[in-house]
């Protein structure tokens, strides 16, 4: 199968899944603010634990199914791995949200704040890998 059309697969896999979410419970599919809500102790739990466990069990079953989950080995050290999780952290509280929820979620209820930012996550990513391959001179991926 092309990668393009896996691609599309999983796309629209993730915006079933998020048009689901609000249809059946009223809730954005915002991956910071699921497993926030997991973390400070939400009174609704378990569709939370059900979601994450599926983030999770997703690859698992296609490394199963298909002897690899393309996902692949991490390129750097758990100390810097930790460190960009941190990062990531600060910037979902920064931002009210992540790309899931504003460039999935916010952008398909046409919400400009959304729209917003998913623009400075972008090109947050650009600049970082411009910095990253050409200023510092890192790997080409």
């Amino acid at each position: 199968m092309h990668p393009w059309l896996l691609s599309a697969i999983g796309g629209a896999l993730i915006g079933l899944s998020a048009i689901l979410l609000m249809g059946a419970l009223g809730r954005i599919a915002g991956i910071s603010g699921i497993a926030g809500g997991l973390v400070t102790g939400a009174g609704d739990r378990g569709w939370r634990v059900a979601f994450v466990v599926g983030l999770v069990a997703g690859p698992l079953l296609l490394s199963w199914l298909h002897g690899d989950s393309g996902i692949g080995a991490p390129l750097v050290s758990w100390p810097w791995m930790a460190l960009a999780g941190l990062l990531v952290g600060f910037g979902t509280r920064l931002g009210g949200g992540c790309t899931s929820g504003h460039g999935v979620c916010g952008i398909a209820r046409f919400s400009p704040r959304s729209l917003l930012a998913t623009v400075v996550f972008v090109l947050t990513g650009v600049v970082t890998v411009f910095v990253i391959r050409h200023l510092l001179g890192g790997a080409e991926a």
